[in-house]
């Protein structure tokens, strides 16, 4: 088939009708709607999409090598995110000042002693949560709980001490639940409310980057580590606002829902959550939290969590715009689409997934996950845009994971209906309720 760029409309997909948006709506959501898509048409699909003249979907992780280094995302489809911003979106902003600032981000959140810093702070959290748990009657919510959790612990990481002095945990909290519900929800809680608790996120971060400047240089032992660096790299103001608060975006439900799903699925398999618990006993003996070191000690529970996100990942989807034409296979695809990455269906491609929806750690030993591509895996995106806290979003869904599952089982109630929808993460429709019996 010749690949002279006239080949995208003879990419595979679904009659055109419209922008999409009738399509999407009836499988319940784009996740849904790419997982059928591919489930149809194969590995690559053409397929309408409303915010984008054209789209097409990848499932297979060895065409999506050829989008590796794109680094652009469409700007159309993240307009929702402007108002949040004063510094440019910080989702779209160009190659040329998104490399610099990559840099610096990934300096911090992926780097250890950054998280040997915080991991004391962010194990009490935990710990208050569980005691939280431990004394109450009934089933627990989990996503609802663990969500706040995730939050607390990423204020606490990109505010750092400064969170005490210009505002409680639980006031930053709120504010930044209003500015969700708001920006991301068609029925939210008013724009003034939201245009206030957002002035308020602002203002917190303004305080403590003016303690960091009072404190200088030299006292920095309780600091945020991502406020010191952004404003160590000469970035503005503005921009180190809207960094904190899209860290905090980015951070709070996805970490919390990855964490959920991991216990939902250790609830549907007990012999996987016995064998966690023993490899926990094993490891930590009688202490009731992980030390940092402890985790790479943990080595099934790695694997839970990675397969949990396989089943499950937090952001079922990403998306990129083609900056010059991409060959893809057979088909030559123009610059200027948008390209999906279904997160969600390459994790269900059963030509590098057998038996693709069965809960199985040891696909991820590391024997098994040689012999898969490099992208067949890919629940942080991939490439210059890929998310720069997955390695911190990892040890603290470990951290988590490890002091609730030391410390209850988890069993979930009989009749309960689990059934995941999309809400900016891949979240269950009515939650997810379990009841916790002391180990």
């Amino acid at each position: 088939m010749p690949t002279d760029g006239s080949t995208f409309s003879q990419i595979p997909g679904p009659p055109v009708q419209g922008d999409g948006a009738e399509a999407i709506a009836a499988a319940g959501g784009l996740h849904n709607y790419q997982l059928r898509l591919h489930a149809e048409y194969g590995p690559l699909v053409r397929f309408p999409m409303p915010g984008a003249d054209a789209a097409v979907s990848v499932a297979d992780p060895v065409l999506l090598e050829a989008t590796a280094k794109i680094n652009k995302r469409p700007e159309k489809l993240f307009e929702f995110l402007a108002p949040l911003q004063e510094s440019g979106n910080l989702q779209t902003i160009p190659a040329d000042e998104h490399g610099p600032w990559r840099r610096v981000m990934l300096s911090v959140l992926a780097g250890r002693p950054s998280h040997e810093a915080h991991f004391a702070r962010f194990a009490a959290l935990t710990t208050e949560l569980a005691d939280r748990w431990a004394a109450q009657d009934g089933p627990i919510t989990l996503q609802q709980d663990l969500s706040e959790l995730s939050l607390r612990m990423i204020c606490q990481y990109a505010l750092g001490s400064g969170l005490d002095s210009a505002g409680s945990a639980g006031r930053v909290v709120s504010a930044f639940e209003t500015v969700l519900t708001e920006f991301m929800t068609p029925e939210g809680p008013g724009r003034d409310r939201a245009d206030e608790a957002l002035a308020f996120l602002r203002a917190t971060v303004d305080e403590v980057l003016a303690a960091h400047r009072e404190r200088g240089a030299v006292e920095q032992a309780d600091r945020s580590d991502l406020i010191a660096a952004l404003a160590a790299a000469g970035e503005s103001p503005a921009r180190i606002r809207d960094t904190v608060l899209m860290t905090m975006l980015a951070a709070h439900h996805t970490t919390g829902v990855a964490i959920s799903w991991t216990l939902y699925l250790l609830a549907e398999h007990p012999d996987a959550a016995d064998r966690v618990a023993k490899e926990l006993d094993d490891v930590l003996g009688d202490r009731a939290v992980p030390e940092y070191g402890d985790l790479k000690r943990l080595t099934y529970l790695d694997m839970v969590l990675r397969e949990s996100m396989r089943l499950y990942p937090p952001g079922p989807y990403g998306a990129r715009e083609a900056t010059e034409d991409v060959v893809l296979g057979d088909y030559t695809v123009p610059a200027g689409t948008t390209i999906f990455y279904p997160f969600w269906a390459v994790h269900m491609n059963p030509d590098h997934w057998p038996d693709p929806h069965t809960f199985d750690p040891e696909r991820f030993t590391p024997e098994a996950s040689a012999k898969r591509p490099r992208l067949a895996y890919i629940p942080f995106g991939i490439g210059p845009r890929s998310c720069e806290g997955a390695v911190l979003a990892t040890v603290e869904a470990e951290l988590v994971l490890a002091t609730l599952l030391k410390r209850f089982r988890l069993d979930l109630p009989p009749g309960q209906t689990v059934a995941p929808i999309e809400r900016f993460v891949l979240w269950a429709a009515e939650d997810i309720q379990m009841n916790l019996t002391p180990r």
